[in-house]
């Protein structure tokens, strides 16, 4: 039957059908179709799968584990596994991402309480199969993040259950537990924050104080935040491990980068090592509960300088760019980690106003039952009824019975009402003690009283909910990344150096390769060359196993960038026949590969003398003229320390216009410069 069908479609058997104006007009433009097709995508995974909603934090997976396990939630721990598979009622894309997200919720320690192996965040280890491991709601969740009564719902994807659209979640628990997803055409890092810190922000801003809110990492280290942009895009801030000194031969990682595993840590510091940019001679993982990662030293090897390595070439330190992506109004926003903060404390405050609404219309309530039941029956009214024929007779017995009384309550008696008298046993009206119901409406007053005066004082309610918080779950969540301001560490100057450098001055070749060659000086890898020639032409290249940088060299030496203290010295003749000019400068800030002239780049120019100073010494030369009529003196000696340091592009000053035979040293000289 296939073949068939293959027959049947075949282009030549059926070309009619493809020349027909009806086939033309059926056909749909690809571009179309992708932009609607597209977009539906686009904002399905936006919504629904990859960003967190702003007002409960949550992704909609993340909602219907939270959902399902309060439906399941009896105070004793269940199987993840079952769980799995009772949140499969409203998350409809399988039990692995269901499952991930759980072990992601438990892992961070704040609305869910877990027993069994579930990973561990520092080494990058998994959890356990789902069969083996149990989790409940905590405590926290049970009190801020559930209220049925004030949950707005929805039908579920098949539409047999009902799930919430948001969970009137009672704390600003986004910034807590932070948010990453990558969507289509956008992306959702929200780092987490401290819990204390944040209620006391929450705080601060219903007084209409100033606060501010720094990002807190669950595994600790060093965060350097001046550039946090309120977590906002453009935003970065940067992380570092905690590197202790044991002795001069041994340091110790206690805390690690957010972000990254002891793993992924000590992979980086091997890689480092073999690269030559490090020099250890070991190193051992002996985390468990706490980070702890032994690195011990070569001999002779700074820690110093190694902590300041390790910092700039491994993943001891790493740059995390937040960007605060949230739904709300059922579109994606971007705002910042105040404006959240505002946003959830408010959303809070509304929240409580409506539970101390909704318990002051129960109160209400159970107050005009409790008094109409009071009335019923002290007045007797229950004995009206015993001669009533009919249901309709005894409903308008009662209610007129209860005529006089109606001031005495707080609302109009309703048909319900009087059904609810009667169904009343005569041996709870036997056994009626008016005392105890005299009681009962006091302390409904009492209470009622009490919901008023705080809707009226809503804020000061508000801070006083946040204390208690605090008071009952903030112990022992004290901040955990220390806030430093971190200089920028000259990978230069901290990398060891892994090579020698060579030269072939007459075949123009520079490199690490060249080992036949004659040596220059030990270098790193990651450094950069400076290569001067004769006529005074001269760049700077990257080191490597074999360049070719010109012929006639007279200088090479590893680059040190943005280095004012080294001076040249150059005596150089403009031109063939010109005058022979004298200057001191720095060489610092060049491109690479590009060509610079340390003379006037005058045809025929050339360098008869160079000294490179690493501290700007200024040593004293002697000038040798040829022999030539009428020149009284041959030899000249000129010192450097008269001249005065200038640019590298500066002509300079001259210092002879009679032919020059040589130019030797007399005698070194000190330093010109500062300290």
């Amino acid at each position: 039957m296939e073949d068939q069908d293959l027959e049947m479609n075949r282009p030549e058997e059926r070309s009619d059908i493809a020349q027909s104006p009806a086939a033309m007009h059926s056909v749909t433009a690809l571009s179309g179709m992708y932009k609607d097709w597209f977009l539906d995508y686009a904002s399905y995974v936006i919504l629904e799968r990859a960003v967190p909603h702003l007002y409960d934090g949550l992704k909609p997976v993340q909602r219907r584990i939270l959902h399902s396990m309060k439906r399941m939630d009896d105070g004793r721990f269940n199987k993840v596994a079952n769980i799995i598979g009772h949140t499969m009622q409203f998350h409809p894309h399988g039990d692995a991402s269901i499952g991930d997200a759980l072990v992601q919720l438990g892992q961070k320690d704040l609305l869910v309480d877990t027993q069994g192996n579930w990973g561990n965040i520092l080494t990058g280890d998994g959890a356990a199969a789902p069969r083996y491991i149990e989790a409940r709601l905590s405590k926290f969740a049970l009190e801020v993040v559930f209220n049925p009564k004030t949950t707005e719902w929805k039908l579920s994807y098949d539409g047999r259950n009902k799930e919430p659209v948001t969970l009137p979640v009672k704390f600003p628990l986004l910034l807590a537990t932070g948010a990453e997803g990558i969507a289509v055409g956008l992306a959702s890092k929200i780092l987490p924050h401290n819990f204390n810190e944040i209620i006391d922000a929450s705080i601060l801003y219903l007084q209409g104080k100033e606060f501010v809110l720094w990002p807190d990492f669950p595994t600790g280290g060093l965060v350097d935040v001046s550039k946090y942009n309120d977590g906002q895009r453009g935003g970065v801030v940067k992380v570092r491990a905690k590197i202790d000194k044991i002795d001069k031969r041994t340091l110790v990682i206690t805390e690690i980068p957010f972000g990254k595993t002891t793993s992924s840590l000590i992979d980086s510091i091997i890689k480092a090592n073999d690269k030559g940019k490090i020099k250890i001679r070991k190193i051992d993982d002996n985390t468990s509960s706490n980070v702890e990662i032994v690195i011990y030293l070569m001999p002779g090897v700074s820690p110093d300088k190694t902590i300041d390595a390790l910092y700039a070439v491994t993943d001891c330190e790493c740059s995390i760019s937040p960007n605060t992506c949230v739904v709300t109004g059922n579109k994606p926003s971007f705002m910042g980690v105040s404006d959240i903060l505002k946003i959830s404390t408010d959303n809070t405050v509304e929240l409580l106003k409506t539970e101390l609404e909704i318990r002051l219309s129960e109160l209400m309530e159970e107050w005009h039952m409790s008094s109409l039941e009071k009335i019923f029956i002290e007045e007797r009214i229950y004995r009206d009824i015993e001669e009533c024929e009919t249901w309709e007779a005894v409903i308008k017995t009662i209610e007129d019975g209860l005529k006089p009384f109606r001031k005495r309550l707080m609302r109009d008696i309703t048909r319900d009402d009087i059904i609810m008298l009667t169904e009343i046993k005569i041996k709870r009206i036997s056994k009626y003690d008016a005392k105890r119901a005299d009681e009962h409406i006091k302390s409904l007053d009492a209470a009622m009283e009490e919901v008023r005066n705080h809707l009226k004082n809503l804020i000061p309610y508000a801070i006083n909910y946040f204390r208690q918080i605090k008071k009952k779950y903030g112990k022992g969540r004290e901040r955990k990344t220390e806030i430093r301001s971190f200089d920028t560490i000259n990978v230069t100057k901290v990398v060891a150096n892994n090579a020698r450098l060579y030269i072939n001055y007459k075949e123009g070749f520079i490199g690490t390769g060249l080992k036949k060659d004659e040596f220059v000086c030990e270098c790193s890898d990651i450094d950069d060359i400076l290569v001067i020639r004769k006529d005074g032409s001269y760049l700077i290249t990257k080191v490597a196993d074999k360049v070719f940088v010109g012929n006639d060299l007279i200088y090479a030496q590893v680059f040190l960038k943005n280095d004012e203290r080294t001076i040249y010295n150059i005596v150089y003749q403009d031109g063939r026949n010109g005058p022979y000019y004298v200057k001191r400068c720095a060489i610092s800030g060049l491109t690479r590969d590009k060509e610079y002239n340390l003379t006037k780049g005058t045809p025929g120019s050339r360098i008869l003398y160079l000294s490179a100073n690493p501290n700007g010494e200024a040593e004293v030369i002697k000038v040798h003229h040829k022999p030539k009529a009428r020149i009284k003196k041959l030899i000249l000696e000129f010192d450097f320390s008269q001249l005065a340091i200038k640019g590298k592009t500066t002509m300079g000053n001259i210092l002879t216009r009679n032919a020059v035979n040589k130019i030797t040293l007399k005698e070194k000289g000190l330093s010109t410069l500062g300290g």
